[in-house]
């Protein structure tokens, strides 16, 4: 942790100053929330301006292996659907929810991993050991029966498995960073304003519109 650094926990209301702070660190909770553009509005609200904002989180293809191997068997064996994995947003979208909280330069960015599982139960246990299990509102309470579990299984080595017969789990982490507004941060350039071509920084020749060049005859 870094030094003098207050930590609090990922409430609704978070707990931080207004303007109190150069950095804020969202850490792999923005995807449970239940108004993500709230706790980036309340997190920009606590930086100082041109304050950094940093969020790590798990974005949208987190687990669709497991989202669509559960939703085929569950159609299957019950003839229905319900919500069995949190859904979580599109990196595209992402990037537009820092512009709608008002930060300054925003980027999104994410790194996707593949973990290899025996099999289905033990991916299972990695979730419930991350806190990462099913807490929607609108899930089954009840526990689901053999029949659709074996049967999720059987869909997911079937669809989703390695030539060593490893079931596959994607978890794509997202990077979201943005800055407090300030006036001594750039600008965008106002449209036709530039004063350089890219074609001389890239060392190539500039064709008018229309022209098209013929590739070499081998």
């Amino acid at each position: 942790m870094l030094q003098d650094a207050v930590s609090v926990s990922d409430d609704e209301p978070l707990g931080l100053g207004r303007a109190a702070h150069d950095l804020v660190v969202h850490t792999m909770a923005l995807h449970w929330a239940d108004d993500p553009v709230g706790q980036l509005v309340q997190s920009r609200l606590a930086l100082e301006p041109d304050g950094l904002f940093v969020a790590v989180f798990f974005g949208g293809q987190t687990l669709h292996e497991l989202r669509t191997s559960l939703a085929q068997a569950e159609s299957l064996v019950t003839g229905g659907l319900s919500p069995r994995v949190l859904p979580m947003g599109d990196l595209r979208d992402l990037g537009g929810l820092l512009q709608r909280a008002g930060f300054a330069l925003p980027v999104a960015d994410n790194r996707t991993t593949t973990v290899r599982y025996r099999k289905l139960a033990d991916l299972v246990r990695d979730l419930r050991g991350m806190g990462e299990t099913n807490a929607l509102s609108s899930r089954h309470r009840s526990l689901g029966n053999k029949r659709l579990f074996a049967e999720a299984e059987g869909q997911y080595r079937t669809h989703f498995s390695d030539d060593d017969g490893y079931l596959l789990a994607t978890f794509e982490v997202v990077f979201l960073t943005g800055w407090a507004p300030d006036e001594r941060q750039p600008k965008p350039l106002r449209p036709g304003s530039a004063t350089k071509r890219l074609s001389d920084a890239l060392g190539t020749t500039e064709l008018p519109t229309g022209d098209r060049v013929e590739p070499p005859k081998s």
